[in-house]
């Protein structure tokens, strides 16, 4: 019947806008309401936790650069991009990003699982100056990171800040976030305590090479090297919708 009528709407203007209105309406609660009755649409997924301090320093490092302009984070569940980058993305690997850094541009690879890829020479060498390893490179140079000291004076507060958005950081991780950040670069330092916080495969050494100080480059290297490891694929299984209720 609407297609022997339709040149009431196209002759009236209002009724056309509000015949929009209804089908758009209608529609978005069909998407909508289903939601309503899930508690949470990120799945729980084993390994996930929150950035240790000097990860979360160098993820400000990553976000101050705008490597995130050039680089996602975020593998589709495509063929050609499974293949290339490994496992697609899970919302949980991103529960603790704040911004998330999905990115929409890739001038240079995916980085969502490139944690362990490259050891942490290559990566500062790559940082340092990208052409040496990969001549086609049009990524600038970042050699200044090796010479800026890292400061842990309000690493604390910066914990703080995250609890507030939701990162469940506990007491005791923000008491000795400055510590923990000292720790984690230092190969000699006791890193019992950072393990029992963060689990017991933190990466904890000298990334850039230089143990006499903790670095930006530090700093970046160990937050690129966590990147995609967190969650293990072996033996990861889905959840379904009905396990989401």
């Amino acid at each position: 019947m609407l297609l022997k009528n339709h040149g009431i709407f196209e002759r009236h203007s209002l009724i056309l806008t509000l015949g929009i209105v209804l089908v758009v309406s209608i529609g978005g609660l069909i998407e909508i309401a289903p939601m309503f009755k899930i508690e949470s649409t990120i799945e729980e997924v084993d390994g996930v936790r929150p950035y240790t301090p000097l990860e979360l320093v160098g993820r400000n490092v990553y976000v101050r650069e705008g490597c995130y302009t050039c680089h996602s984070q975020m593998i589709r569940s495509l063929r050609d991009e499974v293949e290339r980058y490994g496992h697609y993305s899970l919302a949980a690997e991103s529960m603790y990003d704040h911004p998330f850094q999905w990115g929409s541009k890739r001038t240079g690879p995916d980085l969502a699982r490139v944690g362990g890829k490259y050891s942490d020479a290559w990566q500062v060498d790559h940082l340092a100056d990208p052409r040496s390893v990969v001549p086609e490179s049009v990524m600038p140079p970042y050699e200044f990171l090796k010479h800026k000291v890292v400061s842990a004076d309000h690493i604390g507060d910066h914990l703080m800040a995250n609890v507030r958005v939701g990162v469940p950081y506990t007491q005791g991780a923000i008491d000795s976030a400055a510590a923990d950040l000292m720790a984690q670069a230092d190969p000699m330092a006791d890193s019992s305590g950072l393990q029992s916080r963060y689990g017991g495969k933190v990466n904890a050494r000298d990334f850039d090479g230089d143990a006499a100080k903790v670095t930006e480059m530090d700093a970046l290297v160990a937050y690129l090297q966590v990147l995609g490891t967190m969650v293990d694929f072996t033996t990861y299984k889905p959840e379904t919708a009905d396990n989401l209720r």
